[in-house]
């Protein structure tokens, strides 16, 4: 069983959401703005966090952003809640390190769905059969979602990691768009090309344009 931490400014969205979670018989815990998130995980660490969108004062995008920014919080699971029509959250929150959504008004069943999807795809991650992977210059070491550059640490969120260690896993072979949508994102979510791009992009920017290859109208590669 999991501890759930709920990000919600709306109380009676909280205690309905709650109410489902500990069903489930996972534990709960509450906080109606982000300074108050900050407090909890910094205390607690939750395995996974629900987390509205819009919130006064710092809103759901940059408390993502500030949380995955700090290496001991790599593997918190975020979904984001999120009006049924706002494509724009929607891809952002994805982009700020965020694991999943699920547009409201919430459904129970359908939010317990994404979750338990959510715990088993980070359940085995975990289980990797192989804990890191080196090649050349890169060091990637799987149970602590870390990567070594030349001995220099560099520091990734979530989905780039689990983006890069799949490519890695398989040097010079073409993953193709949807393979790499399905192992990075997962079947339970829809989103576009340009998130892969963008993933892409920022993991260039940080370990190098000469790792990962484009396979144009296909797909990318890591080039050993």
């Amino acid at each position: 069983m999991a501890e759930i931490l709920i990000v919600d400014d709306e109380q009676d969205i909280c205690e309905m959401l709650a109410y489902n979670i500990k069903k489930e018989g996972h534990t709960v815990e509450i906080a109606n703005n982000a300074n108050e998130a900050f407090k909890h995980v910094e205390k607690h660490r939750p395995d996974l966090i629900l987390l509205d969108v819009m919130m006064p004062g710092i809103d759901g995008i940059e408390f993502c952003e500030q949380l995955k920014s700090k290496p001991e919080n790599k593997n918190i699971l975020v979904c984001f809640l999120t009006a049924r029509n706002e494509d724009y959250s929607q891809i952002a929150g994805l982009e700020a390190g965020g694991d999943d959504y699920v547009a409201k008004p919430i459904r129970p069943k359908v939010l317990m769905s994404r979750i338990s999807a959510l715990l088993r795809r980070s359940s085995e991650n975990k289980t990797s059969s192989s804990d890191s992977v080196q090649n050349n210059q890169l060091i990637i070491n799987r149970e602590r979602y870390l990567v070594e550059k030349n001995g220099t640490e560099i520091i990734l969120p979530r989905k780039e990691f689990e983006l890069l260690a799949l490519l890695a896993s398989r040097p010079n072979a073409v993953f193709k768009r949807d393979v790499i949508l399905e192992k990075v994102w997962g079947s339970e979510i829809v989103v576009g090309d340009r998130t892969i791009d963008v993933h892409i992009r920022k993991l260039r920017e940080k370990i190098g344009e000469e790792h990962i290859s484009t396979v144009k109208g296909i797909g990318y590669k890591f080039v050993e």
